[in-house]
């Protein structure tokens, strides 16, 4: 019993650090998208 909640909880941690991994990827593409229209946008004024 108690080796199947720590493989449950190991599983668990595992998925949950390929999902933050995932949004810090989600967050990174979010910036350069923002840096670029504010790029696109000095260079229009």
């Amino acid at each position: 019993m108690i080796r199947a909640i720590l493989i449950g909880l190991a599983l668990f941690t595992l998925a949950a650090c390929e999902t933050a991994k995932g949004a810090g990827k989600d967050i990174e593409n979010a910036g350069d998208a923002i840096q670029n229209v504010a790029s696109d946008v000095q260079e229009n004024i």
